[in-house]
């Protein structure tokens, strides 16, 4: 599990990535412009910060993962394994399918499945190096 540590700004959050599960677009070390946003203004390949949807810790969480799905596409039963055997042909309503960009080191859809929308907390803006 990787989390993040978040500062409030404004509408805005500085997320400061703490792991290795973005390697290597994102180190540890390196801060988040992000956005809040809703669910709908998610889009295919963003950066999202959302809470850890199986915490393992009693510690509230949070993770930094790439979309790799948003409702109404097709379910990507070939590089999420824990969607294999879910009902339906698309992803569905208030549904996500989010991947660590280093597979090694991140706890993703590929083990939880779908992240719930609700759990959505913004979208990364950009890097700030």
């Amino acid at each position: 599990m990787r989390s993040i540590g978040l500062w409030r700004w404004t509408r805005h959050w500085i997320a400061v990535v703490d792991g290795r599960s973005m390697e290597p677009a994102l180190r540890a070390g390196d801060r988040l412009l992000i956005r809040r946003c809703t669910p709908a203004q998610v889009r295919r390949g963003a950066i999202v910060v959302a809470r850890e949807p199986l915490p393992i810790l009693p510690v509230d969480r949070v993770i930094v993962k790439r979309v790799l799905a948003v409702p109404g596409d097709p379910v990507p039963r070939d590089r999420v394994p824990a969607l294999r055997d879910v009902a339906g042909d698309v992803v569905p309503e208030g549904s996500l399918v989010v991947l660590g960009d280093n597979p090694a080191e991140s706890r993703d859809s590929r083990e939880f499945g779908y992240l719930d929308a609700g759990h959505l907390l913004g979208v990364a803006v950009r890097p700030m190096r």
